[in-house]
């Protein structure tokens, strides 16, 4: 069942206008064993090139893989508080992600992932963070 897909993704912190990223990038969608996963490759835009970013998804959870050039596993459940290393070529970071709610709506076809936390970076002032994750699937299946 994997399908092509066009993937958009947006992050806001604090509320702030000007502190939104929004990557709109071709990928792929498929569901295996019971999770929906959202497949795409990172780009110099993001500053993340030569990484595969998965999404890997449940009913009420989901999970945000990175492995290239940046290296991540971030767990994204309601009331989860969460230590992440986030490892890239310019060194290590340790995140500190508390997540306040999650809605996950997604079926054959794609759908919508929404997720409210906070993100502190080794000891900072927590960020207010939205990340919301849009997948449109095409109707034919890859070969």
């Amino acid at each position: 069942m994997k399908k092509k897909a066009l993937i958009s993704i947006i992050s806001k912190q604090d509320d702030k206008k000007d502190d939104v990223i929004e990557v709109v990038t071709p990928g792929s969608f498929y569901k295996k064993d019971n999770h929906y996963y959202a497949v795409y490759e990172e780009t110099e835009i993001s500053g993340m090139e030569g990484t595969t970013t998965t999404i890997k998804i449940s009913n009420d959870n989901f999970i945000l893989l990175r492995k290239g050039s940046t290296n991540t596993k971030m767990t994204f459940k309601k009331n989860l508080n969460d230590v992440v290393l986030y490892n890239t070529p310019h060194g290590t970071l340790e995140l500190l992600i508390d997540i306040d709610d999650i809605s996950i709506d997604v079926n054959d076809n794609g759908g919508k992932i929404l997720a409210k936390y906070n993100m502190s970076v080794a000891g900072q002032e927590p960020l207010p963070t939205e990340l919301v994750v849009e997948i449109k699937a095409e109707e034919k299946e890859l070969n």
